[in-house]
């Protein structure tokens, strides 16, 4: 078998059936994900082990194969074509090799074609500070953040530099220069990248993921010294971000963090996707702004007030996940019981809606 033509194949059913995933495991036929659903692609023939080390094999570099071997897993981006790129996870499972790729469109979508709130447009106009971008894996985190970082490239001439593992989307050329760097390949890890990105003359940074504290650390002296700084974590809320930043630091350095972040600190966009009743996925955005109220909490260690000034502050542009969700409902976006099903508060759902 041609392994890396069995691949394409596949690769054309995701694009053609507008599918998210494509998850190769022995035993089983290919799988593609679509609306969330996987979908089991019973014509084509059960995966021996033979056939997933062969189409792992037809798509790693040598230096890749070797991390594989040596780490039993490997993240990489596969750009097939012209038609998209796939992030790639590529691990061993009870001894044999397993496949999950994820499709990323060529093109680009725009903050509107997202359904994203408008507000984030002026994140992307702003001259400094930390824009967070936060929810759990497979919520849309990369698109939002791909929008923004896109937005700026067609209106503002300026040098953006990301770091991400892997690159997904990739910018066309306009009027900003932009930098992609991709751990692994580009850079050993996040940290050194950040710390070399302030000699690199940036105006923007995009950070692909704050995993430890001196990432966290960096991430927001580059904020406070005159950049605009995109990043996410894996958080569910404002509140939950500011705790897990500030909970990464020693005890005694929490004060002098709460500070930092309460003068560097722009807004958090903690973002969900639910199922939409004509059909695939929308954002739900919980909207932060940091403005005097939330700084001075943040600074005092009130974190806990933070939705309260939220849910008071809808002429800023700040709202609340279960009043995002109700504003679905009410135009028929979303049904009732996605929307209680998908809330940490389902009563506040109910009394909204009253």
């Amino acid at each position: 078998m041609d392994y890396l033509q069995y691949l394409k194949k596949l690769l054309d059913i995701v694009v053609q059936q507008e599918a998210s995933d494509l998850d190769i495991s022995v035993g089983h036929v290919p799988n593609i994900r679509i609306t969330g659903q996987l979908v089991p692609l019973s014509q084509e023939k059960v995966i021996l082990a033979k056939d997933s080390e062969g189409i792992a094999f037809a798509i790693l570099s040598e230096i890749q194969r070797k991390k594989l071997l040596e780490e039993k897993e490997v993240d990489f981006s596969y750009q097939y074509e012209d038609k998209g790129r796939f992030r790639a996870n590529i691990f061993f499972q009870r001894g044999s090799i397993s496949l999950a790729l994820r499709f990323i469109p060529s093109d680009i979508r725009t903050i509107e074609d997202l359904n994203l709130p408008p507000i984030l447009h002026d994140f992307t106009s702003r001259p400094q500070g930390l824009i967070l971008v936060t929810g759990a894996t497979s919520q849309g985190k990369s698109t939002t953040l791909a929008a923004m970082i896109d937005e700026i490239n067609h209106t503002r001439a300026v040098h953006v530099i990301t770091i991400e593992d892997p690159i997904e989307y990739t910018y066309p050329v306009d009027r900003a220069i932009i930098d992609q760097r991709e751990v692994g390949i580009d850079t050993l890890n996040f940290n050194n990248a950040l710390r070399s990105s302030l000699r690199q003359n940036p105006d923007v940074i995009m950070v692909g993921e704050m995993r430890d504290l001196e990432t966290i650390s960096t991430t927001i002296t580059a904020a406070e010294t005159g950049h605009l700084v995109f990043a996410t974590l894996h958080t569910n809320s404002a509140a939950q971000t500011i705790h897990r930043i500030v909970d990464v630091f020693p005890a005694e350095q929490q004060a002098q963090i709460r500070f930092q972040l309460s003068s560097s600190l722009l807004g958090i966009v903690s973002q969900r996707l639910i199922p939409r009743i004509k059909g695939g996925f929308i954002p739900v955005c919980e909207i932060m702004i940091c403005n005097n109220a939330i700084s001075n909490l943040i600074r005092e260690n009130k974190i806990h007030e933070v939705p309260a000034v939220i849910e008071t502050s809808s002429k800023e542009g700040m709202i609340s996940v279960n009043r995002a969700m109700v504003d679905l409902v009410r135009k028929k976006e979303v049904s009732l019981n996605n929307a209680i099903d998908f809330s940490s508060d389902p009563s506040e759902i109910r009394n909204l809606l009253r």
